[in-house]
């Protein structure tokens, strides 16, 4: 089984008035991803969202080189000018927070090599550009990413949304001109 998991992909032609945002939700075991475009009047549309799966008992190395080549397939696939990357916000669990750690400096790293404006916003500043509340809760998060890009359903699973959630904070700070 191919540790890509795709909820939808559309046609990787982007107009010159829109502008292209993949989203990561990093993590080790599962990295959200989502790709969406914004039209010069502010409509953003899915192009591609998913989750990059690997395997528990895999050694990191071998981890981190998947998470490299899915993400590298996804840019090269897509066409974004901009990756956005989830801070991190928690460390009580730092065992946690460094695999974390390691899939930021994985998808970042894949991000600047393929020449891709890199952005990072917290939890914190996501929940506020998506609900206007920043202690707003992941169902509210994910309805509101449903809302926003039109979708009949809330992107699953979570990893999804919550890529697609940091690409569309990006998408409402940095108007297309």
């Amino acid at each position: 089984m191919s540790p890509l998991l795709t909820l939808t992909s559309k046609s990787p032609i982007m107009s010159k008035s829109s502008q292209r945002i993949l989203g990561i939700d990093p993590g080790t075991g599962i990295l959200g991803f989502g790709v969406i475009e914004v039209e010069k009047n502010d409509q953003a549309k899915l192009i591609d969202a998913g989750v990059i799966r690997t395997k528990v008992k895999q050694p990191l190395d071998e981890r981190l080189v998947e998470i490299y080549r899915c993400l590298a397939s996804i840019i090269s696939k897509t066409k974004p000018t901009v990756m956005v990357v989830e801070k991190l916000f928690f460390a009580q669990n730092v065992t946690t927070a460094m695999s974390v750690s390691h899939a930021r400096g994985v998808a970042i790293l894949t991000g600047k090599i393929a020449g891709l404006e890199i952005a990072e916003y917290t939890p914190l500043q996501i929940k506020m550009a998506l609900t206007g509340y920043g202690r707003a809760d992941k169902k509210q998060i994910q309805e509101m990413v449903r809302v926003i890009l039109g979708l009949k359903e809330v992107p699953k699973p979570d990893d999804c949304a919550d890529a697609l959630a940091a690409a569309i904070t990006h998408s409402m700070s940095h108007r297309v001109e």
